[in-house]
């Protein structure tokens, strides 16, 4: 229990230092999930990713305790290191199941590499020689920084299983779910903290 707070705490600590940042303030408000203009380049998300058709890649639960394989220990070590792969990133609570796994994921807007300014560029072949305004989210194809974060797991995850001559494949995308305050935040610490205990409820079980 005081692990869960402990957690809970740092995991709303970082929220409070992140929304006190004047810039991330005035530019990035959580009004509704999946709005158009929201860009994903910072905030907390509750993210579950799956194994391809639900195989049991990652491990086995028996008598509520969840038995990891070697590519969950690999899965499991990646998320405890994120940081050094991603300094801008926090993964305060995560659990691994045998056919998914759930993370809260916390984007910090300080700490990425460049913020979603516009840039100007050249255009190339222009007619008229004139400069026109590309973003970098343009440049990036609009992919935001969660989707880095969970796209370079993932890989790192499959690259190991690969190199490991372990059988592995993800399902194609990630869901993911903007984390709106306490509450919301409480609610998700607790389902991922029981989600092995209460497996045969779950609804990838099987």
């Amino acid at each position: 229990m005081n692990n869960k707070k402990n957690i809970i705490f740092a995991a709303e600590s970082l929220k409070q230092k992140i929304m006190s940042d004047k810039r991330f303030h005035n530019q990035y408000r959580i009004l509704s999930a999946r709005a158009k203009w929201h860009d994903y380049n910072g905030g907390m998300y509750f993210v579950t990713v799956c194994t391809q058709n639900r195989e049991h890649f990652f491990g086995e639960i028996q008598n509520g305790v969840m038995h990891l394989t070697e590519i969950g220990k690999y899965a499991n070590e990646q998320f405890q290191n994120v940081k050094n792969h991603y300094p801008y990133t926090e993964i305060p609570l995560w659990v691994l199941m045998p056919n998914h796994l759930h993370a809260i994921i916390v984007i910090n807007r300080k700490l990425i590499p460049y913020d979603r300014r516009s840039v100007e560029t050249r255009r190339a072949a222009s007619l008229h020689g004139e400069y026109r305004t590309i973003s970098l989210r343009e440049i990036e194809q609009t992919k935001g920084w969660l989707s880095v974060v969970v796209g370079g797991l993932k890989s790192s995850i499959t690259k190991f299983a690969r190199h490991h001559n372990l059988s592995f494949a993800w399902q194609p995308r990630f869901h993911d779910h903007i984390i709106r305050g306490n509450e919301d935040m409480n609610k998700i610490a607790d389902y991922i903290e029981n989600n092995v205990a209460r497996w045969e409820y779950d609804r990838f079980y099987g």
